[in-house]
């Protein structure tokens, strides 16, 4: 089922690289809008150099971006943002294919959480774990295995592949933003985010919000003087409640797997200065899922709507009501166009690559990712990579070694069917 060129291409895929690879990568505390982040690009610039690749390594214009209309959001502080893209040789001005990960990670919360230092990974076995080893350094690590192995093998490509290592994925996605704005595109993009054996063709979206709460301080001892804003948030929290029962009512086919399709969860809650005063002001942030071919602006109404209808129901709230904001990621939902071949080229490579029981099914998820993005500037595009969506952001992160050298395989043959062969 192999040509000459794929069975060559495979048989120079260099198991012990990758795992030396992924140790190196994850030991990059490459945390989002850190200078370590910058540091991982600039690594990965002479990765990708070293393969043959023309680099483009460039410092984004910070504030033309965030002064962009279409911005998508920002949480974490920065000061640099570093944009990365390699190109192949090959024919054609627009690459055939994009090979898309990100390099930042999420802080890794409780140091005493971890078995060790997150930053210095560990070995057992097949498995490797530390912060980032599936989210997404693994997936890194699967495409240069793949490049590497095309060049080794000798095979000439005919159209052109491109590797976009993008930034600030976590917070919003600044790093993609600013390599679309840059002119790097391409017909079509696999992004190895951690799909555990799965085919990702929809990504649900999720934007941040923030509800300010208004109460009336009053010394403890006299409560009935004052409004505390604690209470007066209550009302508000089973609004949203019922809100997010109402629009996870009949999900889309390819999210109906999940108990909550589009979850609406509220992740912090602040009120209050002094254990013995009435609190004057609570502050809620959330997260809204966005439905798949949902506009993010009528997700944003409808959630501005149920907060006016609640306050307009309470004594207090309809006098003194809620705000609604929306600070922080804004992430579209996304999705490949339906009957788009790039899905059955994947399923297929990673089939023959690996034996058709790994042939993966196809789904969505319930987050967001740079998929949207892509999505949104034309790029029709899916996710396929090793890892576990599962363990991603714990204290617990992992990924098998054997799942980076399959995700890898699977992309050789990827690359080779797509871009095609001289």
């Amino acid at each position: 089922m192999l040509t000459d060129a794929e069975a060559a291409a495979l048989a120079h895929l260099d198991e012990a690289d990758i795992g030396r690879t992924l140790l190196e990568l994850i030991a990059i505390p490459s945390m989002t809008g850190s200078a370590a982040e910058s540091e991982l690009q600039h690594h990965l610039a002479g990765c990708l150099a070293r393969l043959g690749l023309e680099v483009d390594l460039w410092s984004m214009d910070l504030p033309a971006l965030l002064a962009d209309p279409a911005f998508p959001g920002l949480e974490a502080p920065r000061e640099e943002a570093w944009g990365l893209v390699g190109h192949t040789a090959g024919d054609g001005d627009v690459p055939a294919l994009i090979l898309q990960g990100h390099v930042d990670v999420v802080p890794p919360g409780d140091p005493a959480a971890w078995d060790g230092d997150p930053f210095v990974p560990r070995v057992h076995g097949d498995v490797v774990h530390g912060r980032g080893a599936c989210d997404m350094k693994a997936g890194l690590v699967a495409h240069l295995a793949a490049l590497a192995a095309v060049r080794a093998a000798g095979v000439r490509l005919r159209g052109r592949v491109a590797a976009h290592f993008t930034v600030g994925e976590e917070d919003g996605g600044i790093g993609a933003f600013g390599t679309l704005r840059r002119g790097h595109t391409g017909a079509a993009c696999v992004i190895t985010e951690p799909t555990a054996g799965t085919l990702v063709t929809a990504n649900a979206g999720a934007l941040t919000f923030r509800l300010t709460v208004p109460g009336r301080a009053a010394h403890a001892g006299s409560r009935a003087a004052g409004v505390s804003a604690v209470d007066a948030y209550l009302p508000l929290h089973r609004a949203l409640a019922a809100l997010e029962a109402d629009r996870n009512r009949d999900p889309s086919p390819l999210m109906a797997e999940y108990p909550i399709p589009y979850a609406l969860s509220v992740g912090t809650l602040r009120a209050g200065d002094w254990a013995g005063t009435v609190p004057d002001l609570l502050v809620a942030d959330g997260r809204l899922g966005v439905r798949l071919d949902e506009e993010p602006a009528d997700a944003r109404a409808e959630l501005e709507q149920r907060v006016a209808e609640a306050c307009a129901a309470d004594t207090w709230l309809a006098a003194h009501p809620a705000t609604v904001s929306w600070p922080g990621g804004q992430f579209a939902s996304g999705r490949l166009p339906a009957g788009h071949p790039l899905r059955d080229e994947v399923r297929d490579a990673c089939a023959d690559a690996n034996g058709w029981a790994a042939r993966p099914r196809e789904r969505g998820v319930p987050y967001g990712s740079d998929l949207r993005l892509y999505a949104a500037a034309g790029v029709p595009t899916l996710q396929y990579g090793p890892g576990d969506v599962r363990v991603a952001h714990s204290a617990h992160e992992y990924v098998s070694v054997r799942e980076v050298v399959e995700a890898a395989r699977t992309l050789v043959l990827t690359v080779l069917r797509v871009a095609g062969t001289k």
